[in-house]
Formats: C-alpha cells, structure tokens, sequence
C-alpha cells in the first residue's frame, strides 16, 4: 500500500504550517540582500537607537541594524541545521544498515559504540575541542552530525533488519547481490520516508544546539548566529534595548524549532499506523 507521504503532510495543518514556516524562513535568508539596505557587519552612528522605518528592529550597542543581522542569522541556523542533518543521516545510514546487514561481532561492537556516543555529554566535547581548534561553521556542523547520528542509526537499523526478510530483498541476496546492491537498490529506497524523518529531527536539534553553542561563545565570532545575538544582547538587559534586541532572534529561533517540529509531528504521524487517522492512500 502506497501513501503519498508529501501530499498527505500538505494536507495535514501541522505539516502545512510547518512547511509555510520554514518555505518563509529560507526566503527571508536567501532574499537577505534585498530586504535590507544595510550590511550585518556595517556600523552606523547611532548605537542603541529604537525601532523605526529607518532601523525596522532598532540597532545594537555598536549601531548594527538589527534587523539585517537577524535575516543573516537565518542563513546560519539553516546552513549549520540542514549540514549536520545531512552528514549526520549519512553516518546513520551507514552505520544503522551495515550492522543490520552484516550482524554478528561487527552489529555488536556497532550498537556498542552507538550506545557510548549517547550517553557522552556534547557541551563538554565541544568545550575542548573548541579549547584546541578555532571554532567555525564547517566545524560546528560536524562536531553536531557526530553527536546526533547515534540515534539515527538505531532507529534505521531496526527498521533495516525488518527489510532485509521481505521477499524482494531475499530474492536479490539468494541470486548473489552483495551488500553495497542490497543497500543502493534496495534498502535506501524503502528507507526513504525514515531517512527523511530523522533527517527533519536531526536539523530542529542541530539548530538549537548550535543555537545554545553560540550563546555559549562556542562559535566563530565573525559569523552571526541568533544565539550569539541573544547572549550579546543579555549584557544590556538593564536597558530598555531588550525588547527589540533579545526578543527578536529568540522569537525566530522559537519558530524556525516549532516549524521543524510540526513538520516532524505530521510526518509521524503519517509513518506510524496507529497514528494515522483518516489519512487516504495515493492507491494500492
């Protein structure tokens, strides 16, 4: 039986308003440029200066115009988001099929070190790591895919061990297809609606990790994050600048989170049969 996965999230509400959300987001980031006639990094004379049609979100403590920061910001979190859930859903394809496929010592050892990836606390990893390398976009987006693919990887294991006993894929392995056939032609292709799950699952974590890596002072300070625009804008919270300087990039993150949420929630709930309620079928 198969289920048009993309169309019945549309007609889903939360699947809906997840993808307006995030559609409104990346065009906010892309048309960046063409929404303000400010540069992120430009200083202007006025510092701390209210919102107003010259300064739509007002300016920071230097007389950076918020506003341009904040659509640039956006660029950041969907980058970082989508590139870790990317390689993260890559190791976990990976890892997660190869035990399942091969077994024995090699699934063993696997899962092994899956359950070790889990239960080590990423903060402190990328405290020191971040101590030794100079922190940067390329390196928070791998440092983040290293800690999310566990999970991933059990989920796409016990889903793979379950296929390799259906019949198509016993025929191939019975005519002699190796693993590398069975995976590409195969296991992917049935994985398709998990793999693009836990990829969605993968980037609302990633964007709020790196979200709080920044507030945290673990990124590269030349890039601008709305993280690290909420611990700046912390230091003058004995101003009234707060309202339109903190709430701003804590309000966007807080949606850029939910949008990925309800996405993921109208996807669940669509894969999981006891969960799907009057969803009709693309046909049989």
């Amino acid at each position: 039986m198969h289920i048009n996965y993309w169309q019945e999230t549309k007609n889903d509400f939360f699947g809906k308003l997840g993808l307006i959300l995030i559609t409104l987001i990346v065009v906010l980031a892309i048309l960046a440029p063409l929404l303000t006639s400010y540069q992120p990094q430009a200083y202007t004379d006025t510092a701390f200066s209210p919102p107003s049609w010259q300064h739509l979100l007002g300016t920071n403590d230097v007389g950076q115009d918020i506003w341009t920061r904040l659509l640039y910001g956006a660029r950041t979190s969907l980058i970082v988001g989508c590139g870790a859930a990317v390689l993260s859903i890559l190791i976990s394809v990976l890892a997660g099929c190869t035990a399942a496929l091969f077994g024995g010592l090699y699934d063993r050892l696997m899962m092994r070190l899956v359950d070790a990836m889990i239960v080590i606390p990423p903060v402190i990893v990328v405290i020191l790591v971040a101590a030794y390398l100079r922190p940067n976009t390329l390196l928070m987006i791998v440092l983040i895919a290293v800690f999310l693919w566990p999970g991933g990887a059990r989920v796409i294991r016990a889903q793979t061990l379950s296929l390799k006993e259906r019949m198509h894929v016993a025929a191939a392995r019975t005519f002699g297809a190796g693993w590398l056939h069975l995976l590409v032609h195969h296991i992917i292709p049935d994985l398709g609606p998990v793999i693009v799950a836990t990829m969605i699952r993968d980037a609302r974590r990633a964007i709020f990790m790196e979200a709080g890596l920044s507030f945290l002072g673990i990124s590269d300070p030349s890039v601008i994050s709305w993280g690290k625009m909420m611990q700046h804008a912390l230091r003058f919270s004995y101003l009234n600048v707060w309202k339109w300087w903190l709430l701003p990039p804590g309000f966007a993150l807080s949606l850029l989170i939910c949008a990925f949420t309800f996405l993921g929630f109208s996807l669940e709930k669509i894969l999981n049969p006891r969960l799907r309620k009057g969803v009709s079928h693309a046909g049989d």
